[in-house]
């Protein structure tokens, strides 16, 4: 083996790498929002998790990836401690995958149909049609499919020629021995750990061992310890990411290191007793690729069959080692937020970015709503409440949006980016809604202390702009939550009667005040309370037009608007014509 050798060597470590890292991004990416879903459905019922564990870590390729969500959804509170447990355990059955798919590297026939199943095959005509879907299709998802094919035929492009640049040192006899070396189980098992934890990836490791095998240069006795200490090197992984996370998410790495070093201690401890005492006679024996994936696997579902029945026993330990400190509470705080370590799988970030927007809009409905019915019954607590729920609104938006602007950064499918528009678009508005309901409760303070008191056809005006109010904010937070476009379009004809109602209730006052019904200072405050009315319409309308214009992957609100208003638009007439008549003033 020359230096050009080992330069085509590194250059197919770097494209396997290459490749399996775009693979595992690009299914990532065409599963969405699917993962958060699934993992949220890892209940108490342990066989539940182990299903999710293997199904997502199938679908991304990618153990590591999933054990980082873990991580960040448990230090989000999004999800507790014992769901992770059984998940962690069918994350290893799922990262098996992997190295089978691999292994059709290793087929052998003239057979032109079998021929067809190896991946030099059939790997260049896959990179031919990715590269077609990404240059030639305008469909984000299609450009995602094309990526996975490519990353696909790279990651195979890679194997051959690492298995290519191995060829010749078959014959050294310097190479037979440095593999001879490995067969020692503990040197092995380090050597396993220690180059899986540089690239944080088994799934890389094992395909590399699979590629250094297709030219017969690894026996099973160098494989096996390697295959074990794989297991323990992938959760580097873990202790990464559990950096400056609370104590709970920490207890995520723990059950995976322990999970993966108890199995491998415990099996290692089986093969050298084994070997030992009666011997195993294939070792000395050259392995093949397909013989990687069979041991991989046999020894994941053993680990499995291991260490199932004491899945609470794992969670136990996990906080034995990571002990809660004198005095810490175990209840989450309401400023809680999304982990920074979500954006490692911008789908899922994507998902919980939503449900934070989606509570800014409840909380931001129900202060509103609640400030209105001060102005009427004015109480202390009510007051303490509306003040809470828009500081949590402030904080909310401060952080939603520093963690979308770096969402927006990300590679995102269509759906993903408009959803991410959409958030950007729309939390702005949730917190003035917050603002402006701190300055109706103002209002009403200003009303119970100075105990003023608004003339009856006043306070009737008042009821009817606050129920059209109330409905607006209803229907905006429907329609935000379900991301319905038909609920959106209620609420700019909505808004324009609440306009009308405003400026009714002002020409009325303006009336009272020249006959002497109504004093200057009340005047004051029935402006201040109208002005906050007409702001919070205006912001549902921007919600509403946010949730139409970025369902259509397009923003221009302008141009919607005078498109909705137009003359001889029927659907907006119709509605507009419903609601006047609903919220209409008695003489």
């Amino acid at each position: 083996m020359d230096i050009f050798s080992l330069f085509t060597m590194c250059g197919g470590l770097a494209f396997f790498l290459f490749g399996m890292n775009t693979l595992s991004s690009g299914l990532e990416k065409m599963a969405g929002g699917r993962l958060e879903s699934l993992l949220k459905k890892a209940t108490s019922k342990p066989f539940l998790g182990l299903l999710l564990g293997t199904i997502i870590t199938v679908a991304i390729q990618s153990s590591s990836a999933v054990t980082v969500m873990l991580v960040g959804l448990v230090n989000s509170g999004i999800m507790e401690l014992p769901q992770t447990v059984t998940v962690i355990m069918g994350s290893n059955i799922g990262k098996t995958v992997t190295a089978w798919i691999l292994s059709l590297s290793g087929i052998q026939s003239d057979n032109f149909f079998l021929r067809l199943l190896k991946p030099e095959s059939f790997s260049p005509l896959l990179a031919l049609v990715g590269i077609i879907l990404i240059m030639a299709s305008k469909s984000d998802r299609r450009k995602s499919m094309g990526t996975i094919l490519v990353g696909f035929s790279i990651l195979f492009f890679g194997m051959e020629l690492m298995a290519d640049s191995v060829g010749p040192l078959t014959e050294n006899e310097k190479f037979k021995h440095i593999l001879t070396m490995f067969s020692n189980p503990v040197l092995g098992v380090l050597v396993g750990t220690v180059f899986t934890a540089i690239i944080q990836s088994s799934g890389a490791s094992v395909g590399i061992l699979q590629a250094l095998s297709l030219n017969g240069a690894v026996s099973y006795g160098a494989a096996i310890p390697i295959i074990m200490g794989q297991n323990i090197g992938t959760c580097i992984t873990a202790v990464i990411s559990s950096i400056g996370v609370n104590k709970d998410a920490k207890r995520v790495s723990v059950i995976h290191i322990s999970f993966n070093l108890i199995g491998t201690l415990f099996y290692l401890t089986l093969y050298c007793i084994i070997d030992w005492l009666i011997g195993i006679p294939f070792l000395d024996k050259p392995i093949d690729i397909v013989g990687i994936a069979v041991v991989h696997t046999v020894f994941n579902i053993a680990t499995l069959i291991l260490l199932y029945p004491f899945s609470k026993q794992l969670e136990k330990l996990a906080y034995l080692v990571v002990k809660d400190d004198e005095g810490d509470s175990k209840k989450e705080t309401v400023y809680s937020f999304i982990d920074v370590r979500l954006l490692s799988t911008p789908s899922v970030a994507i998902r919980e970015c939503n449900s934070k927007c989606k509570k800014m809009a409840n909380i931001a409905m129900n202060t509103t709503i609640d400030s209105m019915a001060l102005v009427k019954a004015y109480e202390e607590s009510g007051a303490k409440k509306i003040t809470e729920n828009e500081d949590l609104l402030d904080f909310y938006e401060d952080k939603l949006g520093t963690f979308l602007v770096q969402l927006s950064g990300k590679a995102l499918s269509e759906p993903d980016n408009a959803s991410v528009s959409r958030q950007l678009h729309t939390i702005g508005d949730f917190e003035r809604i917050g603002d402006h309901a701190m300055n109706i409760l103002e209002a009403a303070e200003e009303i119970h202390e100075k105990k003023l008191r608004f003339s009856e056809k006043a306070r009737k005006e008042l009821d009817v702009l606050f129920n059209a109010l109330t409905e607006i904010l209803e229907t905006t937070t429907e329609a935000y939550c379900d991301n319905s476009v038909s609920t959106a379009r209620l609420v700019e004809p909505l808004e324009e009667v609440i306009d009308d109602l405003i400026l009714e209730i002002k020409t009325k006052h303006i009336q009272r005040l020249k006959h002497g019904e109504c004093s200057i200072e009340l005047g004051f405050v029935l402006s201040d309370l109208l002005t906050d009315c007409e702001r919070i319409s205006d912001h549902c309308s921007n919600v509403a037009i946010a949730i139409i214009e970025t369902s259509q992957y397009t923003y221009d609100a302008h141009e919607y608007l005078n498109i909705v208003k137009r003359a001889g638009n029927k659907e907006f007439e119709s509605e507009y014509d419903a609601f006047k008549e609903k919220y209409k003033i008695e003489a």
